[in-house]
């Protein structure tokens, strides 16, 4: 299997890896266990982290389906080489450090961070072109 491929498994990985941050987060709370079990009606009073990692599950679900598309197109088209899996690579770790400094809630680095995992979606996109 290529890095890319590999990179976009382990990308998964994390993104359904987020749900135990703020699930553990919640069943810490008082009443947290029976909230998560019930039909989650009511609000439950959670620390500002857990928020913050709700909110950072929902942009890495939005971002995984467009990073995963172009993986497969250029492996499936043959365009797969060095520089998509830098850019796999880079997806990957970057995303891994928007995930820490969402939950920390670090705002500028949290951008930062962001903006350098789609440029390693950019060398992908690079070499669909090429």
């Amino acid at each position: 299997m290529t890095t890319d491929l590999w990179m976009l498994v382990a990308t998964a990985l994390l993104c359904l890896g987020t749900t135990f941050i703020y699930g553990t987060g919640r069943f810490m709370q008082p009443g947290g266990i029976a909230w998560a079990a019930s039909n989650r009606e009511s609000e439950l009073e959670v620390p500002r982290w857990v928020g913050r990692a709700v909110q950072a599950h929902a942009n890495f679900v939005e971002n995984l389906a467009p990073f995963a598309i172009l993986v497969l197109v250029a492996h499936v088209s043959g365009k797969a080489n060095a520089v998509t899996a830098l850019g796999a690579t880079m997806f990957f770790w970057f995303r891994l450090g928007h995930l820490a400094s969402y939950v920390l809630g670090i705002r500028y680095l949290r951008t930062f961070f962001w903006f350098a995992s789609w440029a390693g979606g950019a060398l992908i996109l690079s070499q669909l072109f090429h």
